[in-house]
């Protein structure tokens, strides 16, 4: 008979654990939180200290009467949810509902789920950390009074179903303001000059950098032509070459939210689903013969330290695997970000350095196996050796101007053996070393070969990704790990935002909430505010604050905005948009809709009639395959644009990537739209013809 009890949150967990602990150990699942506050009502008394009243949830009978039943049978029960606030409040109602005494030492937390951890982790149980306990529970009666209070005031003055809340309304926020700063850009003209110039034996780019000693910004096409006059006769000389050596440093292990911004770059994962994927390689995959082994390391963090272990395991592998001068002289320690970064445990690393992706390959499913080699592939990158880069500017005289051509040559690899990360707004930086210029001195003359003046206009700040957006609201200090992947998800349920070309845009619905928003509750939108109440919440779980002052200098204030609200917000009819096309079954007309995934046509009839369809966009270019009909963009269930015939069913065309109109000058095959991190081009489906597209002077994503 097993003389412990272990429960853990998940079955796949509960599978692993139960293997390293043996038979006197039984090991189950909570299936996550099994208290909560009601649905039905607010479920804080306000006046008795922000009291909550906590019910079992729904549906989780069975589970508690099986862990109850499993709890007398043993002399002890461990309590071993995840080691964050939301494991701590779970162990803690579990501990409640359980009668374990406060006191006692139950708590069992490790930080990856290998034989190891777990066995030294129940070598040390502790009594349950209420400072824990009371962050958790603040931030839920926090974003309950924020949603209860303001939701059923914009449900009576805007529309049914809206909510707000602290973290959401500033991610929309964000989103609405960075729409009207697009809105309100005004471009401005800008020109280049590049010339193309050879040695005789090689040929490379300058392009222009100063007039008469001054660096200069080119703003019209007249001062173009000015300088182009002076280089008619002009040759060019080689007047200062500099070279130097030039240090790149890796960048630190992940956290959860420079795991979702890369996984969103690399790999094109949502940020849901870069959690979910990291759940299952921290909770075990069977190796076969090695068992169930958990993959990394607790994915909720937002601390780049790593364990003494794991850096001196990874100095091992590196050295073995590349050489000593790929380590460098002293280990590396990754500092903070800022002052609020928790530090409770490791950034997100493998278990094991030794488990390459290669060798575990067979036994993990394409999203586990992509996202596994990033977080090896940067883990094992952080602890190596700075890359050294040459790098190599000369300036050319050619008369009164002087133009600049940079060139960089890796001349030691290091970390970028590994791993090199991505960027929003750049090319990745893996490739400097195929700027290389020629061998050149001072006083070289060399061939003009082309002069090439191009004209650009400035941008306006581009739009959200989610990359983007976890980015920002990391670096503004608002919400936490846990809370950046539901927050997205649910601006977009309630149809505050859409995603047009993966970034977001505001709806009508959710500019008209912010904009009520704004006037009434703008400290719940106010940066400094929420990153403020974010503060607060950390000194609660490390004891410095009491959670129901915290709570209480909130609500004050707070408490006299509903008021206002209530009594001068007025109530707003949003009205629909409506279209020239007519329902087919009813005779209605369709009125636009913003859904999930951006706008719809639906019927006016509704509900009677519940008819919708897909608003059709022709993108002006002839089927390839019927050469009738005419090629549309249209959405999958999933709200990927993809493009067919609109003769379909008769005609099957279909492509994700969007048609050009023009056929492949090498072959004659289908030509296709593009895009990499330096912009847009045409490619052929058939043979390997490639070009830039026309006019391509947007930012790249």
């Amino acid at each position: 008979m097993a003389d412990s009890l272990v429960i853990v949150e998940s079955p796949a967990k509960a599978k692993t654990i139960g293997k390293y602990l043996g038979s006197k150990y039984i090991v189950k699942a909570s299936m996550g939180h099994i208290r909560d506050l009601p649905k039905s009502q607010i479920g804080v008394e306000v006046q008795k200290n922000f009291e909550p009243k906590y019910i079992t949830i729904r549906g989780k009978g069975s589970v508690l009467k099986e862990l109850k039943d499993a709890s007398k049978r043993v002399k002890k029960v461990y309590l071993a949810a995840d080691p964050d606030r939301e494991g701590e409040a779970i162990a803690w109602h579990l501990a409640h509902y359980l009668e374990i005494n406060d006191q006692d030492a139950c708590r069992v937390v490790f930080n990856e789920i290998t034989k190891q951890a777990v066995k030294d982790a129940f070598k040390t149980p502790r009594k349950i950390n209420q400072d824990l306990v009371n962050a958790q529970q603040a931030r839920r009666i926090l974003d309950r009074l924020v949603g209860y209070k303001i939701s059923p005031l914009l449900w009576k003055k805007v529309k049914k179903g809206l909510s707000a809340g602290r973290v959401q309304s500033v991610a929309v926020k964000l989103i609405y303001d960075r729409e009207n700063e697009i809105n309100a850009f005004v471009p401005e003209e800008y020109w280049t000059i590049t010339a193309k110039l050879s040695t005789g034996k090689a040929d490379f780019d300058a392009k222009f950098h100063s007039l008469n000693g001054n660096k200069k910004e080119l703003k019209t096409e007249a001062e173009v032509q000015e300088i182009l006059k002076g280089l008619k006769q002009a040759e060019f000389v080689v007047n200062e070459v500099k070279e130097k050596e030039r240090h790149r440093n890796p960048s630190p292990p992940f956290i959860t939210s420079s795991l979702q911004q890369e996984a969103a770059r690399k790999l094109g994962f949502r940020a849901s689903k870069t959690m979910s994927v990291a759940q299952q390689l921290y909770e075990g995959i069977d190796l076969g013969p090695e068992g169930t082994v958990g993959l990394i390391t607790y994915m909720r963090t937002d601390s780049t330290r790593i364990s003494p272990v794991a850096q001196e395991e990874a100095k091992e592998y590196i050295e073995s695997k590349f050489g000593a001068d790929f380590y460098p002289e002293t280990p590396r320690v990754y500092l903070k970000k800022n002052s609020n970064a928790q530090d409770a445990h490791e950034a997100i690393r493998p278990s094991s350095v030794l488990r390459d992706p290669e060798s575990i390959k067979s036994h993990l499913s394409r999203d586990q196996l992509r996202l596994y080699k990033l977080v090896w592939e940067r883990f094992v990158a952080s602890q190596m050796s700075s890359a050294v880069l040459d790098t190599m500017t000369v300036d050319l005289a050619a008369g009164d101007t002087v133009f600049r051509a940079v060139g960089s040559k890796v001349k030691f690899y290091g970390f970028m053996k590994v791993y090199v990360e991505s960027s929003d707004d750049a090319v990745e930086s893996g490739d400097e070393d195929d700027r290389l210029l020629p061998p050149l001195a001072q006083g070289d003359v060399v061939k003009s070969k082309q002069i090439d003046p191009k004209q650009h206009f400035t941008q306006p700040p581009p739009r959200f990704t989610e990359a983007r957006l976890v980015k920002a609201l990391e670096e503004m200090g608002i919400g936490r790990p846990s809370t950046y992947a539901p927050t997205l998800e649910t601006i977009q349920k309630r149809g505050y935002v859409a995603i047009e070309e993966k970034k977001f845009i505001p709806t009508e619905l959710g500019e008209l909430v912010i904009q009520q928003m704004i006037e009434f509750f703008p400290e719940i939108l106010d940066v400094e505010f929420t990153a403020h109440m974010e503060e607060g919440l950390d000194h609660i779980e490390e004891g410095k604050e009491d959670w129901v002052q915290v709570l209480s200098e909130f609500y004050e204030s707070f408490e006299k905005r509903l008021e206002v609200a209530e009594e001068e917000m007025e109530k707003i009819e949003i009205q629909d948009e409506v279209s020239d096309e007519i329902c087919e079954k009813c005779g209605s007309h369709f009125v636009y809709k913003m859904g999930r995934f951006g706008k719809f046509l639906a019927c006016s009839g509704f509900p009677n009639c519940r008819n919708t369809k897909p608003i059709i966009k022709d993108i002006g270019v002839a089927c390839p395959t019927c050469h009738e009909g005419k090629i549309i963009e249209r959405r999958s269930k999933k709200g990927r644009i993809f493009y067919g015939c609109d003769k379909y069913p008769e005609c099957d065309f279909v492509s994700w990537d969007k048609p050009v109109g023009q056929p492949c000058p090498n072959c004659g095959a289908m030509l296709i739209e593009k895009r990499n991190k330096s912009g847009v081009f045409i490619q052929c489906v058939s043979c390997d013809f490639k070009e830039e597209a026309k006019e391509n002077d947007q930012d790249s994503e």
